[in-house]
């Protein structure tokens, strides 16, 4: 559930926020069925503030959630580079990935550049948002660094998630298109590729 309120947000927020440059009028996306309203400024910038606040829910939740559980299975650990790519080389064929935990060393990876980026996003939109409420004045050299960051920001999470969606093609990682809609992974796919996780498991 939170994992597509993430998604759909964002998509909202990445497709609402270039329209806002604006360039659908511009490059007629406008006129393709049923986008007449991507190029209305207003109409725009409502979805847009509207995907912020779910996404900052989505966000929040999921702090809490993990916190409050103590898991801490997606940090990054020391290592974990080097890890990866040794997975990475297995999934090419060349040599044996090592046995993992709950999470692969790349994952735990992505999962930091993604929370970074989607940090950024959020800080930096805040601020934009708070330069529009009355009585509000904020230095022009915090609100250039905002706007700056903010889109930077924005392409290296639609980078993040072409990785993430590439990272399918390799046949070891297809297992898991399915959890990426029923939130569930094959126990056998985790007893395979999770062994440390796994054996956690069973010895609990």
């Amino acid at each position: 559930m939170i994992h597509w309120l993430v998604a759909t947000s964002t998509f909202v927020l990445i497709f609402t926020g270039i329209g806002q440059m604006p360039v659908y009028k511009r490059y007629l996306v406008d006129q393709l069925p049923g986008l007449g309203w991507s190029s209305n400024y207003a109409v725009t910038v409502f979805l847009h503030y509207l995907a912020a606040m779910i996404l900052v829910f989505a966000a929040v939740f999921h702090l809490v959630y993990f916190i409050g559980k103590k898991d801490f299975s997606l940090i990054p650990r020391k290592g974990d580079f080097k890890e990866s790519l040794i997975i990475i080389a297995a999934m090419l064929g060349k040599g044996k990935e090592p046995e993992n935990d709950k999470f692969l060393a790349e994952q735990r990876l992505a999962y930091a550049y993604m929370f970074l980026n989607f940090a950024v996003i959020i800080i930096t939109g805040l601020v934009k948002v708070a330069k529009n409420l009355s009585g509000v004045q904020l230095p022009h050299g915090v609100l250039n660094w905002s706007t700056q960051l903010h889109n930077l920001a924005m392409v290296l999470l639609i980078l993040g998630i072409a990785a993430h969606l590439i990272a399918f093609v390799f046949k070891n990682n297809r297992p898991l298109f399915s959890s990426i809609f029923t939130g569930k992974v094959d126990l056998a796919y985790v007893k395979r590729r999770h062994s440390l996780w796994y054996r956690r498991l069973v010895d609990r």
